[in-house]
């Protein structure tokens, strides 16, 4: 009797907590092809949500349709693409009409190139920032009149490299641009009844995330450097470089359908073991402490005190 009073209980508070209507709301989530995007929008659609999910190739839409129920919408987006943006808004418009857009899962997001700073050209950085964090903005822009209308919800996709950088690239900078955009556009929302949440997942297995990729773009930028530049790193320093990553995913999009059902969203969600236990508890650590732990977990160079030849050696001064 006591378990079924107390299953009682929680089934009662959990209605009182999520929100109602779900089957006349509307979600919009960008990178569908795979990964998070992917398993979110059929998550959603099996909710009872109305599904507009954006994927990059042909493929990935074909594939999600035939995974998902009629309901699900897909649409192909570039990020990049003013007239691919354009096309998505006003097919946003005209299903949504004059109730307005529940819910844009900013999702889309590319990793590479990331690696040593060193390594990179001021190209490298544009390539992940335009995507990650000038598209998701540029999106956010042109559909935030919808989510307003509907007093929505909105939930950018970061990483605890958004919090702690650990290494170079544009993947963390675009993180910490979207934790920034996230905190100002939530505070400018707030009082328009529209709520913006963060998602700060670990490290999970996903195609932003393929070591096989991320290897592949670490021997690019390696084969393109000056030798004196190899010399100082040393030819082992690539073998080295491990990464571990978390295979399931819904510890992820859990966060995401909380965020867009629950009447009291968090501001933040810590996804995966690694999240909450190490990287954003290291974030709050003073900053001696998170560049100890961090340089104690990549190999080290070579030769740790190279003088290349722009730069003066102080050494014996």
């Amino acid at each position: 009797l006591f378990q079924s009073t107390h299953g009682g209980y929680i089934s009662e508070i959990k209605k009182i907590k999520t929100i109602d209507g779900v089957r006349d709301k509307c979600v919009l989530v960008t990178g569908c092809d795979s990964g998070f995007g992917n398993h979110v929008a059929r998550q959603l659609d099996r909710r009872g949500f109305q599904v507009i999910a954006t994927c990059m190739t042909e493929k990935g839409c074909s594939d999600l349709e035939a995974a998902a129920s009629p309901n699900l919408r897909t649409v192909l987006l570039n990020l990049t693409d003013g007239a691919s943006l354009d096309r998505v808004v006003e097919l946003v418009r005209s299903v949504t009409g004059a109730r307005g857009l529940w819910g844009l899962v900013n999702n889309a997001g590319r990793s590479i190139p990331i690696g040593p700073t060193e390594w990179m050209q001021v190209e490298d950085f544009k390539k992940v920032l335009d995507v990650n964090l000038i598209g998701m903005i540029d999106i956010t822009l042109r559909l935030l009149p919808l989510v307003k209308r509907a007093r929505g919800r909105i939930v950018n996709v970061a990483s605890v490299m958004g919090r702690v950088a650990l290494t170079g690239g544009g993947y963390a900078l675009s993180k910490w641009g979207v934790e920034s955009f996230s905190d100002s556009l939530r505070r400018d929302m707030r009082a328009f009844g529209v709520k913006v949440s963060v998602i700060e997942p670990g490290f999970f297995k996903t195609a932003v995330t393929n070591v096989d990729l991320i290897e592949a773009d670490l021997l690019r930028l390696w084969n393109r450097l000056p030798q004196d530049i190899k010399d100082s790193y040393g030819d082992k320093y690539l073998e080295n470089c491990e990464l571990k990553l978390c295979k399931d995913i819904s510890k992820v999009t859990w966060c995401m359908e909380h965020a867009l059902t629950s009447r009291y969203p968090r501001t933040r969600y810590g996804a995966g073991w690694d999240a909450k236990l190490v990287w954003l508890p290291l974030s709050y650590c003073p900053t001696f402490i998170t560049d100890f732990v961090i340089c104690a977990l990549f190999p080290v160079p070579k030769d740790t005190r190279v003088v290349g030849p722009s730069q003066v050696d102080v050494s014996s001064t």
